[in-house]
Parts: structure tokens; C-alpha cells; sequence
């Protein structure tokens, strides 16, 4: 089923340099040349055109014919998925129905037109002193768009992902840039793409797919002229680099990155007095879950110190400890996960177990603990550990946790665990996690991320680059549009 190619202009082909897989036996993925990354921009771009202007039934139609392709491949990918990233096979049945169903949410959107913020302003011919014509402002697709596959959701944020499905909706064509962390998954996504796009007879470069090293493959791609935008989500490194030569472009173009982000959980004194067990509990649940390779991760505890912090504190490594080694996605993050772990046990008091298993490519989560003074003062301890190792930070008093509040850099989420009697500290932070957070929780946890209408994705730098957008939920698809003012057109040419 695999071929180890790259699909560019609709035909999959090989390339010099090959990389074998360490996870599927006898397979190796040609890499992407230059040559080859320049054949693909061209060909999106002579799509464009095309697609854009494919009636936007037409275009729904493609994206549930893809949701059936990947539906019709769904033993395959349950075989390869968990071969590569260790993630069991149920978990990429979850993510599948995900993908699926952003797909299918897309599709119904623009079936409604609910994707274009049309405008129209009567002509006024009598206006004094001048009369004014008529005037409609309508959205339309940006240009080619270039994806590039997260490592910690081979399909939901990866080749059919949520990035890739609001930009076929848009009428953008993708080419996607392919994470080596899931090669395999990646192709077989991209197969049924493609046998989705022959069936709906989409223009040859709607869709394309590549792999190879992102400092290669990856920056010629963002750097290529023909490139009108580009989503991303991985680390803040890799994102900043990309954003950097994004914007450094003779003609520069959006790049609508998310670049990681603690999630922090605030505990209010009344639900830390009444709830701390409890919410010890649900905290480890939370930070564990998928080996703590979410982007929603809660990473960071703060409240205020005390008997009942020591209660959440005992009642949350308890839990941990009977997590068992989790297998990371890929061998780099894994030593990456290591080595956040012996930095940061190198500056706290570790609390819970040391985040080291004895397994290759395992991991056991971490827990530590330190005074809010000092983590506010301590940059590297703000920065994300892509993992499940958790910071419990302790706070003085309530003007220290507000103190803290106000220092945070951005970030995907914040959450406040508070009781009726919280309300008033509540409404307080809250105005201030307004200015740091995408998503604001109240009494849960923000691990996994709902895709709906109502979702925000995003939040300030470095949460993500463009605080204004979403990378999931349905407005997500106005990153692909431009608006463009018609002034005195007729019907026959706006049809």
C-alpha cells in the first residue's frame, strides 16, 4: 500500500535521496528535492484558478469524498499509525472520526455559505454632495497553501487535518508538508486525497503531498513565490524560523503558526479547600493523557501554599505513580522530553517519579514543585516541556498568584478550578487570562480540543502567531480568504 513517494501534479514520484523507516520494516520515503518542491508550488498554482472557482457544492463534495476514502482506509491506517508512533490503534479510530468530522463540518459550512462575510452597500445615485455606487465586498481564496503535519496528530492535525480541510473549503489549493514522525500515515491520508480528488474531478495540484527534512523541504516551501500563506503547528523554534522567513519574504504572506504553551490551571482558595484531592486526581489524569503530547497539556499548577496544596500535591503524585510507561511518538521528542526533564530537575524539587523509564522510547511522567518568586524568575521553567511533566507552583498569597497571572506570556488555554465562593477572585483573573489565552476554562481540564463553531484555537504570542485566528473549529476557514470590494459590477460577472 505504501510507495514511499511524493505526490506532486497528481502523479507519485520518487526522488535520489530515500530515508528508511525505523518503524515499518522495507520502507523508505523518497525526500523531496528542490526541483520537486518547485514543480509542486508551480502546479498549485496553476490549480488555483481552477479550484477557486469550483462551485462550492462542488468543493463540499470533494471533502466528504475524502472523509470516505479515509473512513475505507481505516484498517490500514490502525496497522501503520501505531507502528510508527506508538499511539494504540483505538486512538487513531478517535482521531479518524475527528478528521472526518472536520471535514464534514467544513463541507456543510460552505454548502450554507456561512464561509463568506458578504457585504453589500446599495447604490445611492441622489446622495449629495456625490452619489455613490454600488459596492460588495466579498471573500475570496488567498492562493496556494502550504501545511505542514504535526507530530502529536498523524491525521486531525497532519495531512487531512483541520489546517488542510479549511483551506480546500476556502478553494485554496495545499500542498502538505508530510512529519517524519508518521511517513506512513501521512501517504496513506494523502492516497485517499488523492482517489478523492480524482473522483470529484478536482484540478491536477489541488492537492499535493511531500516529504523530507523541514530545513529543506519545508523552508523552500515558504520561501517559494508562488505561496500565498502556510499553516503550522509544532515547536516554538521550528515555527519562529519558519514565521521569520515567512515575513522576510520579498512579498511577504501569513503564516499562522502554533508555536506550544503551558495551559495553566489556577486553583481559587474555596474549590483548593473544598476540591483539593479531587482536583489532584483529575490533574494527573489529564497531564498523562497521550504521554502528555498535547498541545492543551496543563503543564502548570498555581495556587496558593498550604495544607490544602499538599493535599492536592499527595493526591495528584499518587495517581501519577500508577501510570505506567507511555511510549513517546518519535525518538526525538522522547530525548527531547528527557532532557526538559533533567533540566527542570536540575532547578525544582521533584515530587513526583523522574520521567525516565528504562523502555527505548519510553516515558514515565514528572512532577515537581517551587515557589511562585522563583518560577517567575526563571524563564526556561515557562517554556513548554512536550511531555507529561507538570510544575506545581506556590504562591505566597493572593496579590502573588495575581502577580504571576499578569507575567504570563501567551497561551492556548488558562483554566480556574473555583467554587460559588470564588466568584469574585474569579471575575478578577479572568479579565487578566483574557489578555493571555485563546480559551479560558472553568472547573475542568483543558486536555483535547472540541471541534465546533464556538472553538478558539489560537491565542498571543507564543501560543500562536496570529492571536486573531483559529487553527480549529469553523473559523478556521477565514485564514484562506481575502476580501475584495466590487464596485458597480453586475450580477453576470459576481456569479
Amino acid at each position: 500500500m505504501l510507495t514511499g513517494r511524493n505526490l506532486i501534479n497528481g502523479q507519485w514520484m520518487g526522488s535520489d535521496e530515500v530515508v528508511n523507516s525505523a518503524d515499518l520494516v522495507g520502507v523508505a520515503f523518497a525526500q523531496a528535492s528542490a526541483d520537486q518542491v518547485n514543480m509542486a508550488c508551480n502546479a498549485a498554482r496553476a490549480a488555483f484558478r481552477p479550484y477557486a472557482s469550483t462551485p462550492d457544492g462542488k468543493r463540499a463534495m470533494f471533502l466528504r469524498a475524502i472523509a470516505d476514502e479515509i473512513d475505507a482506509s481505516a484498517q490500514v491506517i490502525a496497522k501503520v499509525g501505531p507502528l510508527e508512533t506508538g499511539l494504540p490503534a483505538a486512538r487513531f479510530d478517535g482521531e479518524r472520526a475527528r478528521t472526518t468530522g472536520q471535514l464534514k463540518l467544513f463541507s456543510e459550512m460552505i454548502e450554507r455559505g456561512e464561509h463568506l462575510d458578504s457585504r453589500k452597500d446599495e447604490a445611492l445615485p441622489d446622495r449629495q454632495p456625490l452619489p455613490r455606487t454600488e459596492l460588495r465586498l466579498i471573500h475570496r481564496p488567498i492562493g496556494p497553501v502550504v501545511v505542514f503535519g504535526a507530530s502529536n496528530f498523524p491525521l486531525a492535525f497532519s495531512t487531512a487535518g483541520g489546517d488542510t480541510a479549511s483551506a480546500l473549503g476556502a478553494g485554496c489549493p495545499v500542498i502538505v508538508k508530510g512529519h517524519s514522525a508518521h511517513s506512513g500515515v501521512a501517504e496513506l491520508v494523502g492516497q485517499a486525497i488523492q482517489r478523492a480528488a480524482e473522483r470529484t474531478a478536482m484540478p491536477r495540484g489541488t492537492f499535493q503531498m511531500l516529504q523530507g527534512a523541514g530545513r529543506v523541504v519545508g523552508q523552500a516551501l515558504v520561501q517559494h513565490p508562488e505561496i500565498r500563506a502556510v499553516g503550522f503547528t509544532g515547536s516554538q523554534a521550528g515555527g519562529r524560523a519558519l514565521y521569520n522567513l515567512c515575513h522576510s519574504r520579498p512579498a511577504p504572506i501569513p503564516f499562522y503558526g502554533e508555536l506550544g504553551s503551558i495551559n495553566p490551571v489556577f486553583l481559587l482558595p474555596t474549590a483548593l479547600h473544598n476540591r483539593a484531592p479531587m482536583m489532584g486526581e483529575g490533574w494527573a489524569m489529564s497531564l498523562v493523557l497521550g504521554a502528555g503530547q498535547f498541545c492543551t497539556n496543563p503543564g502548570v499548577v498555581i495556587a496558593i501554599k498550604g495544607e490544602r496544596f499538599t493535599a492536592f500535591e499527595e493526591a495528584a503524585v499518587a495517581a501519577l505513580k500508577k501510570v505506567a510507561a507511555q511510549k513517546m511518538l518519535s525518538d526525538g521528542i522522547h530525548a527531547a522530553y528527557v532532557a526538559g526533564v533533567k533540566n527542570f530537575s536540575a532547578l525544582m524539587k521533584e515530587v513526583g517519579s523522574c520521567g525516565v523509564s528504562d523502555q527505548p522510547r519510553h516515558a514515565l511522567p514528572a512532577a515537581f514543585r517551587i515557589d511562585a518568586k522563583t518560577w517567575m524568575a526563571t524563564p526556561a521553567l515557562q517554556h513548554e516541556v512536550f511531555g507529561a511533566a507538570g510544575i506545581l507552583v506556590e504562591c505566597d498569597d493572593l496579590d502573588q498568584m495575581m502577580a504571576l497571572a499578569e507575567g504570563l506570556e501567551g497561551q492556548l488555554t488558562a483554566t480556574m478550578q473555583y467554587d460559588d465562593e470564588d466568584l469574585p477572585l474569579a471575575s478578577t483573573l479572568m479579565r487578566v487570562l483574557e489578555e493571555k489565552a485563546g480559551r479560558l476554562l472553568c472547573n475542568g481540564f483543558p486536555t483535547g480540543v472540541e471541534v465546533c463553531s464556538a472553538m478558539m484555537h489560537g491565542g498571543p504570542y507564543p501560543a500562536s502567531t496570529d492571536v486573531r485566528s483559529t487553527s480549529v473549529g469553523s473559523l478556521a476557514i477565514r485564514r484562506w480568504l481575502r476580501p475584495v470590494c466590487y464596485q458597480n459590477f453586475p450580477d453576470a460577472l459576481l456569479t
